[in-house]
């Protein structure tokens, strides 16, 4: 069996590949190595003859076909997608280029490679529960079954590429399975993130801003959490079907930077309340949706998965990660890593 991976160098996409590569024969990353996408990622793991790092755009139909074809692809998890909303809001045709058309393009190769052979492949692709829109706060939380009513152009795509998933399975019998997860957290995220600019800005002591009033509400749900749950889809899930995954964390935002706040201060040593004077409620972002909650109990009662990290716990040690890992984001944020890249592998882009 080998596994691709799409968008492997990303974010939730490469602690997937930390915890799957030893359970997988054989892992293909397709990365197109975009703002997002970095190498430094999968340190320690380029090196493993079990994995292969292509890079390239999931929208190249030629290359996307050769990948399937040379390295026999029996699995595809799918990460690969632009994802940030304000960024969607500034921009959406990246975002329907790579999360409609790309989606598209990997499951018409999967479908060309795996026909009449579909048995024992899957094809997993990972979404969010941004498609389902907003909640009011006495709402009951999203289940599986809950309407597509996206309200961003970033969530406008995925519920696309949903939505193309499931036509595929109808259709064609591709074996296709859907995640649906709430806010992911944890190591390796980009900095432009609210968790990782909340901790990278309160430790260089730098304005925190927090959109409007600040009580969005989110489900945290740790990345490690989350890439279990993945592997309980590939290894127990059925074809056809969507899981919801969520960690019953709802916070609002103001909460979760004042926990981050919070944590700094008790580790670099500060008075308590220090980092909150760094708050700084900025104008809201258009179209915002107040309130996503995820309910897993179809994952945990079919899958046997629940999350396992604690968001109070769990944040602490996030906080000295990224203060480890301080070179890292500093390379992210001045664009340092694309130069690396520009050198090292003659790549631009």
């Amino acid at each position: 069996m080998t596994w691709l991976v799409t968008g492997g160098a990303g974010f939730i996409g490469c602690n997937f590949v930390r915890l799957a590569l030893p359970k997988a024969p054989r892992v293909v990353v397709l990365d197109a190595l975009t703002y997002a996408g970095n190498l430094a990622n999968l340190a320690g793991l380029l090196d493993s003859p079990r994995l292969t790092f292509i890079r390239g755009d999931i929208c190249d139909a030629d290359l996307v076909a050769r990948v399937f074809r040379e390295h026999g692809i029996t699995h595809v998890i799918h990460f690969a997608a632009e994802s940030h909303v304000d960024r969607s809001i500034l921009g959406s045709t990246p975002f329907i280029r790579t999360n409609v058309l790309g989606t598209h393009t990997l499951l018409e190769a999967a479908r060309c490679a795996w026909d009449g052979a579909a048995a024992g492949r899957r094809f997993l692709h990972v979404s969010t529960d941004e498609v389902f829109g907003s909640l009011e706060p006495r709402d009951a939380p999203f289940r599986e079954t809950a309407a597509h009513r996206p309200n961003s152009p970033y969530a406008a795509s995925k519920a696309a590429a949903d939505h193309l998933v499931r036509a595929w399975f109808h259709t064609y019998g591709l074996p296709t399975l859907i995640g649906n997860c709430s806010n992911n957290y944890g190591p390796w995220q980009f900095p432009e993130k609210l968790i990782p600019l909340m901790i990278v800005n309160a430790l260089e002591e730098k304005p925190l801003p927090v959109y409007g009033d600040g009580v969005q509400v989110r489900d945290w749900l740790h990345v490690e959490d989350h890439c279990e749950a993945l592997l309980a889809m590939l290894e127990r899930g059925v074809p056809g079907e969507t899981y919801v995954v969520g960690a019953n964390n709802e916070r609002t935002n103001l909460e979760v930077v004042h926990s981050v706040c919070d944590a700094v201060d008790a580790q670099v040593g500060r008075s308590a309340g220090a980092s909150r004077k760094l708050i700084r409620h900025v104008a809201d972002r258009p179209g915002h949706d107040r309130r996503y909650a995820i309910d897993p109990g179809k994952i945990r009662r079919e899958l046997g998965w629940s999350a396992r990290r604690d968001f109070d716990s769990a944040l602490p040690s996030l906080v000295g990660w990224y203060r480890e890992h301080k070179a890292w984001a500093d390379e992210i944020r001045s664009g340092q890593y694309m130069e690396y890249y520009a050198r090292q592998y003659g790549w631009s882009g």
